[in-house]
């Protein structure tokens, strides 16, 4: 029952609160936002969305990333590949599933990556309720 509800959902677009994305901005140079809605909330001035699928285009500059939470494992092996090969700068937000393998694959201990846990739960734009798991911000650092 228990995990019923903490990996249940209606969506994969649960939209980052507008205050993260604010603080974000100040300390990164986004250009990107690799996986957003249609009528891109970030303010990005590059966005793809589920329809143009960031997973299958190439990432040229810093970007943001808030994947659909039922692909996280595709998504970050993206960024993997975008970062550690071509050293593109990505930041993602994410659930902390630390116990998950495409954390310890693609994050836990890798050169270049910064964790930082989010303190509480994250309430997502437009959303009744706090996100009923922690969430964390994981920065792939710019190497190009």
């Amino acid at each position: 029952m228990l995990s019923k509800v903490l990996f249940s959902h209606k969506t994969d677009e649960y939209i980052t609160p507008s205050w993260l994305i604010d603080e974000l901005k100040k300390e990164f140079d986004f250009s990107l936002d690799a996986c957003t809605t249609g009528d891109n909330p970030t303010a990005m001035p590059d966005f793809y969305t589920i329809k143009e699928n960031g997973l299958n285009k190439d990432w040229e500059t810093w970007t943001y990333c808030n994947p659909p939470y039922s692909e996280i494992a595709k998504w970050a092996q993206k960024t993997h590949e975008e970062n550690f090969i071509r050293g593109i700068g990505i930041v993602m937000l994410l659930p902390a599933r630390t116990d998950t393998r495409w954390f310890h694959q693609f994050i836990y201990n890798k050169p270049n990556v910064e964790i930082r846990f989010l303190k509480g739960r994250l309430k997502f734009e437009g959303t009744k309720y706090p996100a009923p798991f922690p969430n964390m911000l994981v920065i792939f650092a710019s190497h190009a």
